[in-house]
């Protein structure tokens, strides 16, 4: 009996996504094609979204250093000097102004004021004020912008960090190293675009988890997402073949693979298997790449010592900074570097000054490294958290040791290099590094500005998800011109 509805199995397995797939199957060739070769598209539109920046770029790359845990501005780059008479005195409402509190202290009875015990000195042309845990960095003032008004919405640690990354606190969005990848392509075919590095830490050690969505790519294309370098063992798992596996025959299962999941495009158009092709090929050559960049055995002595003593030690913050710059030189275009423990509610004193010594050096040793192979002038480096703490005391106070909570109305990160002027120091905060008293910067506006520097007017990179245009800044964000050059 004849069929009565006489179509190809494999026209009744052809349901809307695969039709819309299947119609896309030529520029989704052209992407794969993009992602394999990126050389042949420089300036095309079918790699990167943008066929070029919106606008000249002042910086082509980006190392973003994120102090997980917040360190305390106050102690760091934020001088108050009246607190010194303070001491023990309650916060005054009125700089409290009905400002929510953590469930870590929203129960104390008191409020006192905690002066950092650390001196402070000015430096450089700038007299840019930096306390004694920072003696490194402190001669690289005038380099540095640095920006003491950045707020936040977000008074907890992840939905903080998520924000500082994505520009939402709900999780499952695209952080920035994702839009950038999305944005402007690759330069590098034999490295990611974005790479993420989780060095040790010699501070607090009970630190806040870190989660591999915080390098996702939402619901941008999975080949966007950051690729994380162990501190551990193999940079990267699986990077070397089986006992038995030759590259030739790592090869021919390569070649054996694309060819199945080229039939799965064939079949059903869906986009995500070009990825995942891509990513398989990217794989084969980080097996070439990687241990390359890892392998610092080139590097002279005289550039070791600018990274400190810990240079030498995998998994370290000195050596995943000057492995940064390693990643720079082969123009990678985004490299994330979080270093834990500085989530310090107690036992300040002890805690932050071991943090301060694993990248006080390492950050001073980048910006010289950079700025003698002519690299800082198209790259920028970025240091900071997810929020900043509090001056009051978080338990029990003492002339020597106290403790602080968390603070999102106002913290200091500095930036260098491409596109930011050097010796600048941007916005102020009241007596207490409580409140700001001029020209707040918000996350979205530090977001803003990143992009700027690299071409992107970040009102204009979007990208449509169930009906709606999102970007990294949402709705909000404006670029702090006053720190450009």
């Amino acid at each position: 009996m004849a069929d009565p509805h006489p179509l190809s199995e494999r026209h009744k397995r052809l349901t809307r996504r695969a039709l819309l797939g299947r119609a896309s199957q030529g520029l989704g060739t052209v992407a794969l094609a993009s992602l394999l070769e990126p050389e042949l598209f420089a300036g095309s539109g079918e790699g990167p979204v943008l066929s070029a920046p919106h606008f000249r770029p002042k910086a082509k790359r980006v190392i973003h250093l994120i102090m997980a845990g917040a360190p305390s501005q106050i102690d760091s780059f934020d001088y108050k000097p009246r607190l010194r008479d303070m001491y023990n005195e309650d916060l005054p409402p009125s700089v409290i102004d009905g400002q929510r509190f953590t469930t870590m202290t929203s129960g104390q009875k008191r409020f006192p004021i905690a002066p950092s015990i650390y001196d402070f000195k000015q430096y450089g042309q700038s007299g840019a004020w930096v306390s004694d845990l920072f003696p490194h960095m402190a001669k690289m003032v005038d380099e540095i912008s640095f920006i003491r008004s950045v707020h936040t919405e977000a008074i907890n640690h992840d939905p903080a960090i998520t924000f500082l990354q994505t520009g939402s606190e709900v999780p499952g969005r695209a952080g920035l190293g994702a839009w950038l990848s999305y944005g402007l392509g690759s330069m590098n075919k034999d490295l990611p675009s974005f790479v993420v590095m989780t060095p040790t830490w010699t501070g607090r050690q009970e630190a806040q988890a870190l989660y591999s969505r915080l390098w996702g790519s939402g619901w941008l294309p999975p080949h966007h997402q950051g690729v994380s370098l162990r501190a551990n063992g193999d940079p990267v798992l699986y990077l070397n073949n089986p006992k038995g596996v030759t590259s030739t025959s790592r090869r021919a299962m390569l070649d054996g693979l694309a060819a199945l999941n080229q039939e799965q495009f064939d079949a059903h158009g869906d986009p995500e298997t070009l990825a995942r092709i891509a990513q398989y090929e990217m794989a084969y050559r980080m097996q070439t790449s990687v241990p390359e960049l890892t392998d610092i055995s080139d590097e002279p002595q005289s550039v070791l010592d600018l990274y400190g003593p810990d240079v030498k030690k995998p998994g370290t913050f000195a050596a995943s900074v000057l492995l940064a710059r390693r990643m720079v030189e082969r123009d990678v275009r985004f490299i994330q570097i979080y270093h834990r423990g500085w989530d310090q509610h107690g036992n300040l004193t002890t805690d932050m000054p071991n943090n301060c010594r694993d990248v006080d050096q390492p950050c001073a040793g980048l910006l010289r490294d950079l700025e003698q192979r002519g690299l800082l002038e198209d790259t920028i480096v970025v240091w900071g958290a997810e929020f900043g703490r509090t001056v009051y005391c978080q338990g029990a106070l003492s002339k020597t040791n106290y403790g602080r909570d968390h603070h999102p109305r106002c913290f200091t990160y500095w930036m260098a290099g491409g596109g930011i002027r050097g010796g600048i120091v941007h916005g102020e905060t009241d007596d207490f590094s409580y409140n700001i008293t001029k020209d707040p910067v918000h996350i979205h506006d530090l977001n803003a500005t990143i992009l700027h520097c690299l071409g992107i007017d970040h009102e204009r990179l979007v990208h449509r998800f169930k009906g709606r245009d999102f970007r990294l800044t949402d709705v909000h964000g404006k670029v702090v011109r006053e720190i450009l050059a």
